[in-house]
C-alpha cells in the first residue's frame, strides 16, 4: 500500500464516521419536526398550514446566513466553524420544546435556520480538503448516508419517544423528543474543537510521509484546475454552470423536503399507531441508503458525474407518479414513496461532486454556500405549498404530483449542465485557451 492510498485509508476511517454522526444529528434535527407535529399541533392549536410555514421558516434563516457562513469558515477553518455551528443549533432545537404557538413555532424555527447556516457546505468543502477527485463520489456517498440513515433510526426513537415519555416530568412527548435529540449536537460539537484537523499537512494521525504524499495530489489536482481558469468569488453568481447546479439541486431538494416533513403524515393516513409510522418510514429510508451505496460506487466506477444524477432524479419522479395515482391502496402508494425517496436522495451525493471539477478555493466555497442557499429555497416553499394544498384539497395528492414533476425537471437541468461543459471544452479547443471544461 502507498503512502497515499494509506494516508486516504486512515482518513477515511477518522473522519467520514464522525462527519456522518454530524450530519446524522443535524438532518434529525432539522426533520424531527415532521414527528412532533403527530402530538405538537394539536398540544398547541397549530395548523396544517401553519405548520407548514413554520416548518418552512428554517430555510429563510438559512438561506440567509449560508453564503456569509462560509466565508468565514474559509477564514477560520472547518474545525472552528463546524463545531460552533453545532453548538448552537443544538441550542437552538432544544428551545423548541418551548414551542407554544405559531409566532413561537416560526421564531424557533427561523433561529435553528440560523445557527445551522453554512453546516453542510463547510463539511462539502473539507471532505475536497481530504480526499482527491477518485475517491470524492464514495466519500460524499457515504457522507450522504447520515440523511436517510438518520431517519432509518431516528424515525422509530422519535415516535418511540413521543409514546413512551408522554407525561412524564410534566412534559409532553414531542417536548422530551425535541430535548433528547437536541442535547448530543451540542456535545458532538465541542468535541469539533479536538477531533478535527482542516488539512492533511496538519494531521498529527498521519505519518510525515503520508501527510505529505496526500497533500501533495490534493495541491496538484487544485493547481490543475486552477490552470484552466481560476475564478474570482463574485464570479461564481453568475457562472452559467453555477446557476444551473443551483436549479438541479432546488428541483431536487423539492422532494426530500417534501417527504422529510410530511411523511409521517402521510403515512399516518395508513395506520393509527405512531410506533408503525416509525417503521414504516425507517424502511423506506433503508432503501435510500442502499440506494447512495450503489450508484456512488457505480460514479467513481465509471467516472459519470451527471447520468446518475439524471436516472436518478427520474426514477424519483416516477415514485412520486406512482404513489399520487394509486393513494386509495396504501401498499401501492407506499411502494411509489420508496422509490421517490431512493430516487432522489441517491442523485444527491453524486450530484455534489460536480462543483469541483470546474472550480477551486473561495470560489468553491462560495458556489457551493451559493448553490445550497439557492436551493433552500425549495425548503421555504415546498413544505408550506403541501399545508396549503392539503387544507385546500383534503389531500396530498395534488402536492405529490408536483414534487415528481419537479424531479423530472431535474433530471433535464442536470443534462443542460453536461451540455454547457462540453460546449466550454469545444470553444477551449477551438481558440487554445484554457476555460472549466
Amino acid at each position: 500500500m502507498s503512502a497515499q492510498e494509506s494516508a486516504i485509508r486512515k482518513a477515511s476511517v477518522r473522519l467520514v464516521p464522525f462527519l456522518c454522526l454530524l450530519y446524522f444529528i443535524s438532518y434529525l434535527d432539522r426533520v424531527n419536526i415532521g414527528f412532533a407535529a403527530l402530538q405538537m399541533n394539536a398540544d398547541v392549536g397549530i395548523s396544517a398550514a401553519a405548520y407548514g410555514l413554520g416548518a418552512s421558516m428554517f430555510f429563510v434563516g438559512y438561506l440567509l446566513f449560508e453564503v456569509p457562513s462560509n466565508l468565514v469558515m474559509e477564514k477560520v477553518g472547518a474545525r472552528r466553524w463546524l463545531a460552533r455551528i453545532m453548538i448552537t443549533w443544538g441550542l437552538a432545537s432544544v428551545a423548541m420544546m418551548f414551542v407554544v404557538g405559531e409566532k413561537s413555532l416560526y421564531a424557533i424555527r427561523f433561529l435553528l435556520g440560523v445557527a445551522e447556516a453554512g453546516f453542510f457546505p463547510a463539511v462539502i468543502v473539507h471532505l475536497s480538503h481530504w480526499f482527491p477527485r477518485a475517491n470524492r463520489a464514495r466519500v460524499t456517498g457515504l457522507f450522504f448516508i447520515a440523511v436517510p440513515l438518520s431517519s432509518v433510526l431516528g424515525a422509530p426513537v422519535s415516535t418511540a419517544l413521543l409514546d413512551y415519555t408522554h407525561g412524564f416530568g410534566g412534559l409532553q412527548g414531542w417536548q422530551w423528543m425535541f430535548l433528547l435529540e437536541g442535547l448530543p449536537a451540542v456535545l458532538i460539537g465541542i468535541s469539533c474543537l479536538w477531533y478535527l484537523v482542516d488539512r492533511p499537512a496538519e494531521a498529527k494521525w498521519l505519518t510525515p510521509q503520508e501527510a505529505r504524499s496526500l497533500q501533495d495530489v490534493l495541491d496538484r489536482e487544485k493547481a490543475e484546475t486552477e490552470a484552466q481558469r481560476k475564478y474570482h468569488f463574485l464570479e461564481v453568481f453568475t457562472h452559467p454552470r453555477v446557476v444551473i447546479l443551483a436549479l438541479v439541486l432546488l428541483l431536487t431538494v423539492s422532494g426530500s423536503y417534501g417527504v422529510g416533513f410530511w411523511m409521517p403524515q402521510i403515512i399516518k393516513l395508513f395506520t393509527t399507531s405512531n410506533m408503525a409510522v416509525g417503521w414504516i418510514t425507517s424502511g423506506i429510508y433503508l432503501l435510500s441508503v442502499l440506494g447512495m451505496i450503489g450508484l456512488t460506487r457505480y460514479s467513481d466506477a465509471t467516472g459519470q458525474r451527471v447520468a446518475p444524477v439524471a436516472i436518478s432524479t427520474a426514477v424519483g419522479g416516477i415514485g412520486f407518479l406512482l404513489c399520487m395515482s394509486h393513494f386509495d391502496s396504501p401498499m401501492i402508494a407506499i411502494t411509489g414513496l420508496a422509490i421517490a425517496c431512493m430516487g432522489t436522495f441517491s442523485a444527491l451525493p453524486v450530484f455534489w461532486t460536480n462543483p469541483s471539477t470546474f472550480l477551486t478555493g473561495t470560489a468553491a466555497a462560495v458556489a457551493i454556500a451559493f448553490i445550497n442557499s439557492a436551493a433552500q429555497l425549495s425548503g421555504i416553499a415546498v413544505p408550506w405549498f403541501i399545508g396549503l394544498s392539503r387544507e385546500a384539497t383534503g389531500g396530498f395528492e395534488m402536492a405529490i404530483g408536483g414534487l415528481g414533476l419537479s424531479l423530472f425537471l431535474a433530471s433535464a437541468a442536470i443534462l443542460c449542465f453536461k451540455m454547457l461543459g462540453g460546449a466550454a471544452a469545444a470553444a477551449a479547443a477551438s481558440r487554445s485557451a484554457k476555460i472549466a471544461p
